[in-house]
């Protein structure tokens, strides 16, 4: 059988058996030219697959017609096929005619024993070589691979290998003693490298010939990346034996090449984002000053050659954005794409709230990746005035959800950093200052929250004088600490000047007035001043209803507040409905995990104990201390207060006197 397969570059052909059957159903279908183009980014094994195939069906004798390798990169493929037929087929095509027609002649006078494969590697142009592919119909089957979007009927996109396909190649190529040994080193090395065979190979063939541990590996990857010898072929090298002509940069780069400068310039943009999904609205907005169309057209060339999956929302291989990665530093343009990049995303942290909704968080999801890629890689582009931004929006998104734990790490940094590039005495700082401590204050840590109230508080007096909203915000949040601590006679005075301050410079329409009526209500609840706390959590709610409307977390609190001082009270009928409307209000805006249902959990819990229903409270108590471990810990004071309630209510013993109210302060 006349045949011109070149070397396999594996020994072992591993994760590819279901896309070989597809592949053999494809090219089987019928009795005409039966193009099978095997598309996907460079290095993912096309080629691979392509001799796979053609090795495994030239023992079976699928093609007793021959099977014909064309490399439609490096050369002329009508040459080729010329070529082929003088020395494989023995055949003599007339000098004569020019080129078309003597490839024309060619399939006119193959031999006609049965099929023959035709094999077309790393078409870059399909345009270019359709006029000479063979007649239809004939005995024909077309086979090419492409790094090409070519949308034809028998088109087989291949991706990188599953974990484990890649993690039974690194066995094959290290040994499987090495892999069992550092098994968790394994998983991030395959990781690293992105599943792509390509660069599985020839890691895996370095670490062999240098008898070096996956470990160190990692530890060279990390800090050469795509420039690491192991994943360089150099010309002629005498290490590879197999047929592996190039390495992973180099497999790019001729996918690079063949990119307009529109198409380099948005590649370069995309490597900015996070190793995450990048929703095509951020890439709109980080590439404003651009033309909608054209940002399209470019997109489209990215996801032409598969260097761009995805479709609203677009994912870049990990070794593909370090590529462009290297690529944009070396741009002209390389400091305005980080610049905008910056803004867009200081742009989405300024949209979220203090406390997201679940719609508000299922939006903003997606973005936060590419944000927090900004707070640990890009802060040097982000402008003085917008650096807290980046740290506060992550904070907010976490802490609104309750999630202190991932919230802290962002504002702790935030302190750092802005104290870093502004100095000490700088409002931004006292601002850091100020959300550090209102976390440390969801978080139960109130000796660590006091010094840096205090210390905000100090320096938004001496920095922006005392008539100013961000001093009101300082006394309110210091004021809502002492509360919490049984400190009333040091919180009445400061929540006083809170409100006085807000009135004077915000007005009476404003959702801070709402905010420190209720945190004053708080305060006279606590002293057991019920008559001056309720006018003050009515207006609260009603002021709220008018400015946020129904559908707000901080209504359900009032609901709450109001609810918790009715209770207090022995007015239950009261109580009961808006306990109830708190607590699926919060559901529905917070999710069930949240910290603030917990709460509402407990607290009509607690209702239902004073009136004796005791098989209505268990449950909600129960629910209430899960949520609460899961979300604040087992040390949490509020968590400490619903083990108590539970715990009375089983022992039967006389009501614990349970904290109700929610500690909300303003963040600023």
């Amino acid at each position: 059988m006349p045949q011109n397969i070149p070397p396999s570059n594996t020994d072992k052909f591993i994760g590819r058996s279901r896309e070989l059957e597809r592949l053999h159903q494809q090219l089987q279908r019928n009795n005409e030219v039966v193009i099978a183009a095997v598309e996907g980014m460079g290095g993912v094994g096309k080629t691979e697959l392509a001799i796979q195939h053609s090795l495994l069906h030239l023992q079976l004798h699928t093609y007793p017609g021959g099977i014909c390798w064309l490399r439609a990169r490096e050369e002329d493929i009508g040459l080729q096929i010329i070529q082929f037929a003088r020395t494989d087929l023995g055949l003599q095509p007339p000098e004569d005619l020019e080129l078309p027609e003597r490839v024309r002649w060619c399939w006119q006078h193959w031999q006609h024993k049965g099929d023959t494969l035709v094999v077309v590697d790393d078409v870059k142009d399909y345009s270019l070589i359709k006029p000479l592919l063979p007649p239809q119909p004939s005995q024909f089957k077309v086979l090419i691979t492409t790094r090409l979007k070519l949308d034809l009927a028998g088109s087989l996109f291949l991706e990188v290998l599953q974990e484990d396909d890649a993690l039974l190649l690194l066995t094959q190529l290290v040994g499987e003693q090495k892999v069992t040994q550092e098994s968790i080193k394994a998983k991030e090395l395959v990781q690293r490298l992105g599943y792509l065979p390509l660069a599985l190979q020839l890691v895996g063939r370095y670490v062999k010939k240098r008898k070096i541990s996956l470990t160190e590996m990692l530890r060279r990857l990390e800090e050469k990346g795509l420039r690491h010898p192991s994943l360089e072929v150099k010309e002629n090298d005498p290490t590879w034996t197999l047929d592996i002509k190039r390495g992973v940069a180099a497999a790019f780069e001729l996918s690079w090449s063949e990119l307009s400068e529109s198409a380099q310039q948005l590649g370069c943009l995309l490597s900015l984002f996070a190793l995450a999904g990048i929703p095509w609205l951020l890439v709109e907005r980080a590439a404003a000053d651009l033309d909608a169309e054209e940002l399209e057209d470019a997109r489209v060339e990215l996801e032409n050659l598969h260097l761009l999956t995805g479709e609203d929302t677009y994912v870049l291989h990990q070794l593909i954005r370090e590529f462009l990665r290297d690529k944009q530093k070396n741009l002209a343009s390389g400091d305005e794409h980080k610049s905008s990049f910056c803004q867009a995303m200081v742009e989405v942290a300024k949209e979220i709230p203090q406390t997201p909704n679940l719609n508000e968080i299922t939006a903003l999801t997606p973005a936060i990746p590419h944000l927090a890629e900004v707070a640990q890689n890009l802060i040097d582009a982000v402008s003085d005035e917008n650096l807290p931004w980046v740290f506060t929006g992550l904070g907010r998104f976490y802490e609104g959800q309750g999630l202190y734990a991932l919230a802290q790490p962002w504002l702790e940094q935030c302190v750092s950093v802005v104290q870093s590039r502004l100095g000490e005495e700088h409002p931004d700082v006292a601002a850091s200052y100020n959300n550090l401590a209102l976390l440390y204050y969801f978080q139960g840590r109130y000796t660590n929250a006091e010094p840096l109230y205090i210390k905000a508080l100090e320096l938004r007096q001496r920095l922006l004088g005392e008539e100013h909203p961000d001093v009101a915000n300082s006394y309110n949040n210091l004021a809502e600490l002492y509360r919490s601590q049984g400190r009333y006679t040091e919180a009445e005075p400061l929540y006083i000047n809170a409100l006085e301050l807000r009135l004077r410079l915000l007005g009476e329409e404003h959702p801070d007035i709402a905010l420190s009526y209720n945190n004053l209500a708080l305060l006279y609840y606590s002293q057991g001043r019920y008559t001056d706390a309720e006018p003050l959590l009515i207006k609260a709610l009603e002021l709220r209803l008018r400015l946020l409307g129904q559908e707000h977390p901080d209504v359900a609190a009032s609901y709450n507040n109001l609810a918790a001082l009715y209770d207090s009270q022995g007015r239950y009928t009261e109580a009961e409905p808006l306990y109830i409307k708190a607590l699926e209000l919060r559901q529905r805006l917070l999710g069930d995990e949240h910290p603030s249902v917990a709460t509402s959990y407990n607290n009509l819990a607690t209702l239902y104990k004073s009136l004796g229903r005791y098989t209505e409270a268990e449950p909600l108590y129960i629910k209430a201390l899960e949520i609460a471990e899961r979300s604040l810990g087992v040390n949490h004071p509020n968590t400490i207060t619903f083990r108590k309630n539970l715990q009375l209510l089983r022992d039967n013993r006389q009501s614990y006197n349970s904290e109700h109210f929610d500690k909300l302060s303003a963040s600023q």
